[in-house]
């Protein structure tokens, strides 16, 4: 199911085997979170480089609801995307949407963002759901624990976490579908290195780590990182949730981190932030209005070799959809190079001098 490549230090890069297809590692997962990027089509997508795409069961099942979904094929002919998918538990909206839900040992009361209706989501339900959408890799339903959170509540919803992640594993029946339990404990290490290790007993197809990137320092993800790693087991994918910048993408990979997901791609490109080799530009800014080089000239995305920054400028001071899209390809074919970048480097075993120099000239104004 997953399969080492290579090493170089501590980052790998390997290849894992799905239902509907293999996937190289390191590798990013470009958010289509109800069902698709947004502001792209899935050829767009798949033109910037993507081999999967996240969405998320929590939002499926409100809009349009896993029925549905599955009366359609599932989530795949739903979408018309044929490359793997990886759901999420709706773990995320306990900690997202923690001003409209009440959490038990049983699961977890929603009221709906949408109507306020009173949703209850259990682990099974989780696992349902997403059998129902049929999607490749699926996540245990965890409690992603705000930052800050004491040691006590840190400890007590990982205990709770840990009930949940062996209730998906007894409820699972999909043999097609790969099953990831979610490391949590907050920024206490202990608590991390006992949720690694009571996640190995109950043996899942992959091991992520989540409850990072939620408003602590950058210094504790890393931390963190650093204490868990080296209790997951190596013969299987380790995904850092909702992880991030190029930097902490860079530095995650470094320490043996195979998978990521993350909105910034897409939504700083709504935003008119654009990912360059030589750092963020913002595209909207007067300096750019007579400016007839493209985005970034190293880069070789649809937007860059069609258009220039003072179009793409003109397009989001004018509220014009072909804005965001232009900027949204660019954004998602930059990490995706990225990533492929990444590839290339631990396989011939210079990963540690194409990050020094990504990171020098990154950080550049463009």
């Amino acid at each position: 199911m997953f399969t080492l490549l290579n090493t170089d230090n501590k980052a790998r890069c390997g290849k894992l085997k799905t239902a509907h297809g293999e996937i190289k590692s390191p590798f990013f997962m470009t958010i289509a979170t109800c069902g698709s990027v947004k502001g792209l089509r899935p050829e767009d997508v798949k033109k910037a480089g993507a081999q999967i795409v996240l969405g998320n069961t929590y939002h499926l099942h409100l809009r349009p609801g896993e029925d549905i979904v599955n009366k359609a094929g599932g989530l795949h002919n739903f979408m018309n995307w044929d490359k793997p998918i990886l759901t999420d538990s709706g773990g995320f909206q306990v900690f997202s949407l923690a001003k409209l839900r009440k959490i038990t040992e049983r699961g977890v009361i929603f009221n709906s963002h949408i109507d306020g209706k009173k949703i209850f989501l259990t682990p099974e339900d989780s696992i349902r759901i997403q059998e129902k959408l049929n999607s490749d890799i699926i996540m245990c339903f965890d409690e992603c624990t705000p930052h800050p959170c004491s040691e006590e509540y840190a400890e007590k919803s990982l205990k709770i976490t840990t009930k949940w992640a062996r209730r998906c594993k007894k409820i699972k029946k999909n043999k097609h579908q790969l099953l990831f339990g979610i490391v949590q404990g907050s920024v206490y290490p202990h608590l991390r290195i006992q949720s690694a290790k009571d996640l190995k007993k109950i043996d899942f197809d992959g091991y992520a780590i989540g409850g990072l990137a939620v408003g602590e320092p950058i210094k504790d993800m890393y931390k963190i990182l650093d204490t868990t790693l080296p209790e997951l087991p190596e013969n299987k994918p380790r995904y850092l949730m909702g992880v991030g910048t190029p930097e902490n993408i860079l530095e995650a990979v470094e320490r043996g981190v195979d998978m990521f997901d993350c909105v910034l791609p897409t939504r700083n490109a709504r935003h008119g932030y654009l990912y360059t080799s030589s750092g963020i530009l913002r595209i909207k800014k007067e300096e750019f209005k007579k400016d007839f080089t493209p985005i970034d000239s190293k880069c070789s995305c649809y937007s860059c070799q069609n258009f220039t920054r003072a179009y793409v400028r003109h397009l989001m001071i004018s509220h014009e959809l072909l804005g965001l899209q232009l900027c949204s390809i660019h954004n998602v074919f930059f990490y995706l190079k990225l990533m492929k970048n990444i590839r290339k480097h631990i396989q011939k075993n210079t990963f540690q001098k194409f990050k020094s120099d990504f990171l020098e000239q990154f950080n550049k104004k463009p």
